[in-house]
């Protein structure tokens, strides 16, 4: 620092000095001349510039993207399908609507009520013994069963993997969502191996003398068959809110004297129902809009709405088909909304807690109290390998089993189809390279718009539940409807300004598994985001971070296995999915594994079988790769 008390004598300054303060002030109020900046450093700040900017606007400008993509290839597509249903001749009318809501094979006795009957009329004949409650009401009653069922198969094995450490736990985690993504043509498959007239239950009733039983068509057998896709559902949503409960939150009300019974009726039951809740809802919702399990396990005498839908398409009939898929969707959107409606009110922060400590699986005792749990476990051990790897096991016996007792003809089938197939016929080894590129350009379109679809919905605005329900559609919409949409709408082929722009072949297959996938990575991810600490984000943001570098640097990062277990969905989801597929597959090269199973269904069952192993063993390894690479993940 310099003395200005004491004289100096600077001498004549030097032509190319350059005051420092001047420098640091920018010249204010000085005479002397400064030199200009160099032209980089001018670029560079213009490019800083420029790069924060796009940084403040990333995320608008993904969100406005990522709803253009869905524009084109899941909003446009659906309405164009539900178009025929209030545009009948070149005229718009609801009378299509109004002729279904007043027809009681959809309706049952509430149709008398659009017809203008009396309400306490309608009710009491609902309440007797010979009520109708038509296609719609099967449908929801079926549902509800069949939700009841996941959920009571769902919660033991949650207990099992999140209170117990075993060998394999992680990997059998892992596992416990591949039912779900199996595609419901090879599950149907499992489920006929098992409870056909030919199956596994009658070959074991007879080789005991106790002869056969008819369980197909039947509706128990569905209601196991969508408890095996939905009780690992369950299963896994419950496993990890039950290993993010505070294990100190349970010592503190131990030491203020509850009972281990008391302490998690209080403590750790109100912290399990939001994901109980949330997988049932799910369950509903999946289970409202099957057909393929019910077309496969109980024929057009125990249909659905989606079964029906699906015959009404077939026969041309889209203004009816329209229509009842318009009824079904505004009842599952209304389960979904009010589903994120409960999310969004129950949310866990976590805040670095310490999780319960997980029991050893043998007891350390023979006492009663560490007995007695685990006997309930190996009996619901017994009930999981009847309901869930029984179909798996008949499917993989049913594959290798021939006239003269274990064979592998169906698979020298599929290789003696790969060399001498047809054009029109489908090659098993082009299904699968089929179901690996299209399950890879899947994952590279879902999982960015799903990632940038969780940080819309979990950011704080008016209206941001009703948005999430919009955005989360799909999960309600037939993928029938997609298939039908994506066919009529850019398949054919889109007027814009005179010119016809179209959307065809694998690139129409890939957007429909997309638009299957990108929910999921959305369930997936969201969760995370909304635990995440927001102090860190506002550190973040304090220390100039703008909003989609604290996004990449802090929240991405601290999500990460989510992210990766949103991708694993992603890929093995559009591996499976068969209903749009083969809609837009028919007529083309296209084919994939699920739609293979389907086309060797109809020769005879072994082959079926067959493809269906080699789908399940791709399946498997790809999931548990990718899970296992993301670690433990929140969410679904």
């Amino acid at each position: 620092m310099t003395n200005t008390n004491e004289p100096s004598d600077p001498g004549p300054p030097a032509a190319d000095a350059v005051d420092p303060a001047a420098d640091v002030a920018g010249g204010g109020g000085s005479d002397r001349p400064t030199a200009d900046p160099p032209a980089d450093a001018d670029a560079d700040g213009f490019t800083r510039r420029v790069q924060n900017r796009l940084e403040r606007r990333a995320i608008a400008v993904f969100g406005v993207a990522t709803t253009l993509v869905l524009v084109v290839l899941f909003y446009y597509p659906v309405a164009t399908v539900f178009l025929e249903s209030v545009y009948v001749r070149g005229t718009l009318t609801l009378s299509v609507f109004l002729e279904i809501l007043r027809d009681p094979l959809y309706f049952g006795d509430f149709a008398r009520l659009f017809r203008g009957g009396s309400p306490l009329a309608v009710a009491r004949d609902l309440l007797s013994a010979d009520r109708s409650i038509g296609v719609v009401g099967f449908t929801a009653y079926q549902a509800a069963l069949s939700t009841l069922l996941s959920v009571a198969l769902g919660l033991p094995a949650a207990y099992l993997l999140a209170r117990y450490e075993f060998r394999g736990r992680r990997t059998l985690r892992a596992l416990t969502i591949l039912p779900f993504v199996m595609p419901s043509i090879m599950v149907a498959i499992g489920f006929v191996a098992t409870f056909g007239q030919n199956g596994t239950v009658n070959a074991v009733l007879g080789a005991l003398g106790l002869g056969s039983v008819d369980l197909l068509p039947s509706l128990t057998v569905i209601l196991l068959a969508h408890a095996f896709y939905n009780a690992p559902l369950v299963a896994r949503v419950t496993t990890a809110a039950w290993e993010s409960v505070d294990a100190s939150a349970i010592e503190t009300a131990r030491s203020l004297g509850a009972s281990p019974f008391r302490a998690f009726r209080d403590v750790v039951a109100p912290q399990l129902y939001p994901a109980v809740l949330m997988g049932g809802a799910l369950a509903f919702v999946f289970t409202f809009g099957t057909f393929p399990i019910v077309l496969a396990l109980g024929g057009f005498q125990l249909a659905t709405v989606e079964v029906f839908v699906y015959r009404l398409i077939q026969d041309l009939n889209y203004a009816e088909g329209a229509a009842l898929a318009i009824v079904e969707l505004v009842i599952s959107l209304g389960i979904l909304y009010g589903y994120l409606r409960y999310e969004a009110t129950h949310v866990v922060r976590s805040r670095g807690i310490r999780p319960l400590p997980r029991r050893p699986l043998s007891p350390p005792s023979l006492s009663v109290r560490e007995l007695l749990p685990r006997l309930g476990l190996a009996l619901y051990g017994v009930v999981a390998v009847f309901v869930f790897v029984a179909p798996v096991l008949s499917m993989l016996y049913a594959s290798v089993d021939g006239a003269n007792g274990l064979t592998l003809e169906h698979y020298r089938f599929l290789l003696e189809r790969q060399e001498t197939a047809a054009a029109f016929q489908v090659r098993p080894w082009d299904a699968v390279r089929n179901s690996l590129i299209f399950a890879a350009g899947a994952l590279v379109l879902s999982l960015p718009m799903g990632v940038v679809i969780a940080v819309l919905t979990t950011r704080r605005y008016r209206g941001r539940k009703l948005v999430d329900a919009t955005l989360m559609a799909p999960l309600a919409v037939s993928g029938i409807v997609v298939g039908i949409g994506l066919l009529r709408g850019p398949v054919f082929g889109i007027e814009i300004g005179g010119w016809r722009i179209s959307v065809a072949g694998a690139v129409a297959i890939v957007a429909a598994h997309a638009v299957s996938c990108y929910p999921f990575v959305v369930r997936t991810v969201a969760p995370g985001l909304e635990s995440v600490d927001r102090t860190l984000i506002e550190s973040a943001r304090a220390l100039g971070a703008s909003r989609v570098r604290a996004l990449v640097d802090v929240e991405l990062p601290l999500i990460w296995p989510g992210v990766v277990a949103g991708a694993a969905f992603a890929f093995a989801i559009s591996m499976g999915e068969f209903s749009s597929t083969v809609i837009l597959a028919t007529g083309t090269d296209q084919f994939t594994m699920p739609v293979a199973i389907e086309r060797f269904r109809g020769r005879r069952l072994g082959p079926a079988t067959a493809m269906g192993v080699v789908l399940l063993v791709v399946t498997s390894v790809s999931f548990v790769v990718i899970d296992r690479l993301g670690g433990e993940s929140v969410g679904i």
